[in-house]
């Protein structure tokens, strides 16, 4: 670990400082919009907007870093960025904010993917999991640290604004300076979502759900808590106790996933997250039940992440990675667009404790379609399973297959697709598995087969590929 940090020091803390600047600026704002008087509903709107910027990055900027270079990417999207982070307090307009909570969202893709991609060519086969868990670890503690921040001034005011603007333009400079030449990007294929659900009805689904919960807890966190009646100190601790359970649960869980079968582990921690999230509205606990519930949701939500990811890794083969995480993120995407949308309808519906409600029906929804999976699949040997891979639900398509691939490294399988059985409900009756543990096709009807130079996979933005050791 320290060789790592010796060679990629000047990239983590300018990663950290951006997480820093993202950090407050999503609970400020839902602080703030509070303070201007913008309802719920306009607040989800607001919050929505940066998921679906996001999303809109992740598949528009390598192809820009292709026509102008990292380099001038990199800095057009953090000059933006900082812009926004002053602007948001000139223009107090849910509309308005809404559009740049877009922009800084396709801005913030943009440069995780280029921070990504320099920290993964910059990484040997033998040092990239560690690369990439430093990684996860500091874009936690960035968050984390934001909160405090927001204790340092009036949200009333401009400061607040100002301090993630400046962080984030000073990120810049460590990064920019560094002596990690740029890597190079190729073109892949996206995998198809139907082929992906083939390979994964778990995957598919609980990566959906998770998007919802995820984006709930970073976007409405605080938008919850100014409802609730708690001061900044509060709600700055509540937020902070999310990502601190996240942090903390990842690695315990990490190795329980090693050892005992991942879908358990699912349906279980889900379970917990549920209660957790429902013993808020049933008991009100005052401060401290409730920060101990969010170090439970936290701490459920980004593992689960984690462990789903894990989990349709264990049915693909190195070939696939880079279609696969794309086509995951995609999904994650679209049910964290929709996350803060039902979570302000349920909250102008039922009342603030709508926020709580939602995030316990996913939960408990993932455990039950959990559940129900174990009853149409058997469960793999361990020794044609992945290792379990830190990642964080911030991470873009290209720390996500890294990190899985780095993790099928880890298997005497890494190379040959896992066959698990049949896989009743995404075959038709009589159906048998294909070697990669998909639906299979009724009997007689032959190979399945794909016109010349296809292979059921779209064009889709490039994204770097690992260095060689």
């Amino acid at each position: 670990m320290l060789t790592v940090l010796r060679t990629t020091w000047p990239l983590l803390l300018g990663v950290l400082m951006l997480m820093v600047g993202n950090g407050m600026q999503g609970t400020l704002l839902g602080v703030r919009g509070n303070i201007e008087g913008m309802s719920t509903t306009a607040m989800s709107i607001v919050m929505s907007g940066y998921f679906g910027g996001f999303l809109l990055g992740s598949r528009l900027v390598p192809g820009l870093i292709r026509k102008v270079g990292h380099i001038r990417v990199f800095s057009a999207l953090g000059s933006m960025i900082s812009a926004v982070l002053i602007l948001y307090a000139a223009a107090p307009i849910w509309p308005v904010w809404t559009v740049m909570r877009i922009v800084i969202g396709f801005c913030f893709s943009g440069v995780y993917i280029i921070a990504e991609s320099w920290l993964n060519a910059g990484s040997t086969n033998e040092t990239r999991g560690q690369a990439l868990s430093a990684y996860m670890i500091v874009q936690m503690l960035g968050i984390v640290s934001a909160q405090v921040l927001m204790n340092t001034a009036d949200p009333h005011g401009w400061i607040l604004f100002v301090i993630p603007s400046v962080l984030v333009s000073l990120a810049f400079t460590p990064m920019l300076l560094s002596r990690q030449p740029a890597p190079s990007f190729q073109d892949v294929k996206r995998l198809s979502i139907r082929r992906l659900y083939q390979a994964s009805p778990l995957g598919c689904i609980g990566i959906f759900l998770m998007g919802g919960v995820f984006s709930a807890l970073s976007g409405m966190s605080s938008v919850w808590g100014s409802l609730k009646g708690l001061n900044v100190t509060e709600i700055s601790m509540f937020v902070a106790a999310i990502y601190l359970g996240g942090l903390i649960f990842q690695y315990p869980i990490g190795w329980l996933s090693d050892h005992r079968e991942r879908r358990g582990i699912i349906l279980w921690l889900c379970v917990l997250g549920a209660v957790a999230a429902i013993g808020v509205v049933v008991i009100d606990p005052g401060i401290w039940g409730l920060l101990a519930a969010a170090v439970i949701i936290g701490g459920v939500a980004n593992p689960v992440y984690a462990l789903l990811l894990a989990y349709t890794n264990d049915f693909l083969d190195n070939s696939q990675m880079a279609a696969a995480s794309a086509g995951l993120l995609f999904l994650n995407g679209i049910g964290a667009i929709v996350g803060p949308l039902i979570t302000g309808w349920l909250m102008s519906l039922i009342g603030v404790n709508g926020f709580f409600v939602w995030i316990a029906l996913l939960l408990a929804w993932l455990a039950g379609y959990a559940a129900w999976r174990r009853t149409r699949r058997a469960a793999l040997p361990r020794e044609q399973t992945g290792a379990y891979a830190v990642i964080s639900p911030t991470a873009t398509p290209l720390a996500v297959e890294a990190a899985l691939e780095n993790a099928q490294s880890d298997t005497p399988a890494a190379d040959t697709p896992a066959s698990d059985g049949p896989d009743t409900d995404a075959a038709s009756p009589g159906a048998s598995p294909d070697a990669d543990g998909t639906a299979g096709h009724e009997p007689g009807d032959g190979p399945e087969e794909e016109p010349a130079g296809s292979d059921g996979a779209e064009d889709m933005p490039a994204h770097p590929k690992p260095a060689a050791p």
